[in-house]
């Protein structure tokens, strides 16, 4: 996933991407910090050291940069995911439920920025239709996982069940960092998934 669904043009050189790279960090500490209110193009340009007609040839509203930073943060989940397959295939782990969900919990907990984009008010219909994507890629992400660990079968009915868990734990994980915060919500979580996974067929 890029943000160059969002942008009024890509960029090509090097100097212009780490110029991008540079608003979207300080864009990043904008919305961690002040909320997505912040994030009008001229807050975003002084944070980020350039003009403003610098800021707009890529990026020409809240919106855009909103959903450029949504992209970017989804981006980061799914990476995980990826490297989480990557190393299920070679490793055997005692935990599989656990690892994940601490490892995506460690992740929401490690960006105030995306806490305050998914828990505010600056989520427009570009992000929430990427975010719909974004859960089934980390689904079939989880499937990978649990198919390498001998836990589950390759098939369409432990796919479903795989999407089911995901959705389940993504709800829990977003209460947990919501408002005040629920860690306690934690540990049921993973009991739950262990147990409804675990009366699945295995290969």
């Amino acid at each position: 996933m890029t943000t160059e669904g969002r942008l009024r043009r890509v960029p090509r050189q090097a100097r212009s991407r780490e110029k991008l790279a540079k608003v979207l960090a300080a864009a990043d500490r904008l919305l961690a910090e002040e909320g997505v209110e912040a994030l009008t193009t001229t807050r975003v340009a002084a944070e980020a050291g350039v003009s403003v007609g610098a800021l707009y040839q890529y990026l020409p509203d809240r919106e855009a940069i909103t959903e450029a930073l949504g992209e970017v943060y989804l981006a980061r989940l799914e990476s995980l995911m990826d490297s989480f397959a990557e190393q299920a295939a070679g490793e055997s782990w005692a935990d599989p439920v656990g690892l994940l969900v601490d490892a995506f919990a460690g992740l929401y907990r490690a960006e105030p920025g995306f806490r305050a984009l998914w828990f505010g008010r600056g989520l427009t219909d570009g992000t929430r239709e990427a975010d719909r994507a974004h859960k089934r890629v980390m689904a079939t992400g989880v499937h990978r996982v649990l198919v390498a660990q001998g836990l589950l079968r390759d098939d369409y009915a432990a796919a479903v069940a795989c999407r089911t868990a995901f959705l389940a734990a993504d709800a829990v994980i977003q209460e947990v960092f919501r408002g005040d915060g629920a860690p306690e919500l934690l540990e049921p979580v993973k009991t739950m998934l262990r147990a409804y996974l675990g009366q699945l067929p295995r290969p």
